[in-house]
């Protein structure tokens, strides 16, 4: 930032909201927001949105719009009740560069709730930190892009350029949602993501693949086991399998701008499986869910044939599998990873805010996770920044954001709108 008092003012306008800003953080977080559960959530954005004068665009994510897109995902499930939101501010004389802000509102299930220390959507704040699944990840992101907008209103300005302020579905599973935007032609020259980066900037981005195996067996009675095939314990040594091309991908991350010096950026994770009907019946059937890596610049499809090749060479040494292979579904992620080259000027712009409001360090870091900012670099030609609060336990139990930190970077996201779309009066 060019004008210290401008920070100043920026950072005692956050400081005054901030007690709002939690409010509305703590309602937002008490919405149960997972896979098909968003719209009540979406609806109160929506009227957020309304209340502050700019016009709402609350549309379904359609499939048939977006199917044929490179940056599609697959899907099994329903979109019928499947709902983005995005808000747009247009200023009185465009003088400015134009900016997306985007936030996801889909949330991660929550696991066995007696695990939880509180109610997982109870937004209990307890000294600097608000628990709630997705507090973190991320509706702190979408209340601070929301009320770094209400910050430089209370001062009498607003943005002079457009800005679009999307709440968006379907980031956990297939990011389609954001795909949907960009599909129904909101464009801009930057976009600024809060996912709970720790205050950092993310420099590169895994891809990621979604696939479903599904292995049969032989059902007989548990007296004669060793008669049957046995879908579950086969099951295992194609996930050992998996590791294996798991630690093989790891090891060519050597050669992998952003990831050579990254201790494990690729990972292959089983999570859900299901199988069997009996226990004193050998199963007859067996599936499992699974999540891979990987790195920017590797095609999805090509990935998915070494997937597909390390499950069919496992089946081999399995009498019953090499004649019944396993079947290989794509059923959400099937997406590109992406390199924010360092220089351009949005960096360059949000860097100035950082170190106004928040440290003296503005680090990049590499995020072995999928992000929705793949959906602006590689289809949108927009530079992304994702950046955003300190947030611990995503994804799992007591999830939680530090409210400090969430002050900051609300600071922060209203300083760089101020220069990058420059101001003029509200």
């Amino acid at each position: 930032m060019t004008d210290p008092a401008l920070v100043a003012d920026i950072k005692k306008a956050v400081d005054a909201l901030f007690d709002d800003e939690v409010s509305f953080l703590q309602e937002l977080v008490r919405f149960p927001s997972q896979r098909g559960e968003e719209q009540t959530a979406q609806d109160f954005m929506a009227d957020a949105f309304r209340r502050r004068g700019y016009g709402v665009d609350q549309f379904a994510v359609d499939v048939d719009a977006i199917k044929d897109h490179p940056g599609f995902s697959p899907v099994t499930i329903s979109y019928d009740n499947v709902f983005n939101v995005v808000a747009t501010h247009r200023p009185k004389t465009l003088t400015g560069k134009s900016l997306i802000l985007n936030g996801h509102m889909d949330v991660v299930p929550l696991g066995p709730v007696d695990m939880w220390a509180d109610p997982p959507y109870s937004a209990k704040v307890d000294g600097d930190w608000l628990y709630g699944r997705g507090g973190g990840d991320m509706k702190a992101g979408i209340a601070a892009y929301l009320f770094a907008m209400d910050a430089l209103k209370s001062l009498g300005k607003q943005p002079a350029a457009p800005v679009y302020m999307q709440s968006v579905v379907e980031e956990e599973c297939t990011g389609n949602g954001a795909l949907a935007c960009l599909v129904r032609g909101y464009r801009a020259d930057a976009a600024v993501i809060p996912e709970p980066t720790q205050t950092k900037l993310v420099r590169a981005n895994v891809g990621v693949i979604w696939f479903q195996v599904a292995v049969k067996g032989v059902p007989v009675h548990v007296a004669v086991a060793g008669e049957g095939a046995n879908a579950i314990e086969a099951s295992y040594d194609l996930m050992k399998a998996l590791k294996g091309l798991e630690a093989r991908w790891n090891e060519r991350r050597h050669g992998m701008p952003y990831f050579k010096d990254h201790p494990h950026p690729i990972n292959i994770n089983v999570g859900k499986i299901v199988g069997g009907d009996w226990a004193s019946s050998v199963p007859a059937w067996c599936t499992f869910d699974a999540r891979a890596a990987i790195y920017p610049g590797w095609e999805p499809a090509e990935a998915a044939k070494e997937i597909e090749a390390v499950l069919a060479e496992a089946s081999r040494s399995n009498r019953f599998l090499a004649n019944n292979p396993p079947s290989v579904a794509y059923n959400g992620f099937f997406a590109k990873g992406y390199v924010l080259e360092e220089g351009t000027q949005a960096e360059k712009t949000l860097a100035e805010a950082h170190l106004a409001t928040v440290d003296p360090d503005f680090e990049g870091v590499v995020m072995p996770a999928y992000l929705d900012g793949r959906v602006f670099m590689l289809y949108g030609d927009t530079p992304c920044l994702v950046y955003g609060p300190y947030a611990e336990n995503i994804h799992g139990f007591n999830e939680r954001v530090s409210l400090a930190s969430v002050k900051r970077i609300t600071a922060s996201i209203a300083c760089f709108i101020a220069d990058w779309c420059g101001l003029e009066d509200a």
